[in-house]
């Protein structure tokens, strides 16, 4: 495993870190805390020290699953590693989201309790979907918890990217964030201009959702049937196909070389794009924990290679 510093925070942190959302919920299908707690610990072995999480990450009965699985998943190692999660939604209390004074305090004070732990590495807001939605109350609250030494680093985890990208920008530039969390991918190339304002602005850039909610892993076809209430049960036919066209299209381009997987091609390409700090596995088992390591480890793509797969890219498809 290889490590990049985040932005100037001097957290230095795994090229590949490991997010929780499908350890906590059933958005990627159902999970089995034994066997989370077993790729956890493999994840620390393998060298990943970054893992991101949020109360988000749960049931509609309790919010904070993932918190608690990786709480006890990293048991000795959890105050040696880097720590990132939310405020501002709940697994209880999805919408509207709430950044504001209290939430903050209170979900960080319920985090810590989850996760164990006495201080977050990283708060990010979870996905706010428009500037009206911030309380200017947040950001004094947010001086004091770091003041108290409960929180170390604040950011933005980006989602409705028009609506939220300029607010963001505006947010590094007053030095308010120091962290940005966008999807970036093959599939979904939008975030590209905010990124740009990152490495401008000296702040960490955290890319998730690399392998496009699994159309990237590979293991997709035309035909595949997702479980009622996944994530990916939402499109048709038609929109599965076109989507795993696309896939094996890149893979033709990406799948080269050294690179012998397209879960392995699509981290290695993300690694490869100007200012990423690191990209996050949504990993629910070892298996598909590996193409993910093994892509740190490889060279970087050739400029042809990368200027091949920029000729092939037509349209940005829509994060989860």
């Amino acid at each position: 495993m290889k490590y990049r510093t985040l932005g100037n925070t001097g957290l230095e942190c795994s090229e590949i870190g490991l997010g929780t959302w499908a350890l906590g919920s059933r958005i990627y299908g159902e999970t089995d805390d034994s066997k989370a707690m077993e790729l956890i610990q493999a994840s620390v072995d393998n060298g990943i020290n970054f893992f991101d999480t949020a109360p988000l990450y749960g049931s509609k009965a309790e919010d904070g699953v993932a918190e608690t699985v990786l709480g006890k998943g990293l048991g000795v190692h959890r105050d040696k590693v880097v720590i990132s999660t939310k405020f501002g939604r709940t697994a209880t209390d999805v919408i509207p989201g709430r950044f504001h004074a209290a939430e903050a305090r209170a979900s960080c004070e319920a985090s810590l309790k989850r996760l164990g732990r006495e201080w977050l590495d990283l708060f990010f807001f979870h996905s706010p979907f428009s500037p009206d939605e911030i309380h200017d109350d947040v950001w004094a609250e947010l001086s004091k918890l770091k003041e108290e030494g409960k929180i170390r680093h604040i950011g933005h985890s980006v989602s409705i990217y028009e609506q939220t990208a300029e607010m963001s920008a505006q947010w590094m530039r007053e030095r308010r964030i120091e962290v940005v969390q966008v999807v970036l991918g093959p599939f979904n190339r939008e975030t590209r201009p905010l990124i740009q304002t990152a490495i401008a602005e000296g702040c960490g850039v955290v890319a998730r959702e690399c392998l496009a909610n699994g159309f990237l892993s590979g293991a997709i076809t035309k035909d595949t049937v997702f479980p009622e209430g996944s994530l990916n049960a939402r499109y048709s036919r038609e929109e599965i196909a076109e989507r795993v066209e696309y896939a094996e299209l890149l893979r033709s381009i990406l799948q080269t070389g050294e690179i012998q997987t397209l879960p392995e091609a699509t981290y290695r390409w993300v690694l490869d794009q100007p200012g990423v700090s690191l990209a996050l596995s949504g990993a629910k088992n070892l298996a598909e924990l590996e193409d993910c390591l093994t892509a740190s480890a490889k060279p970087s793509y050739t400029t042809a290679t990368l200027k091949a797969a920029e000729k092939v890219h037509q349209k940005d498809f829509p994060p989860a």
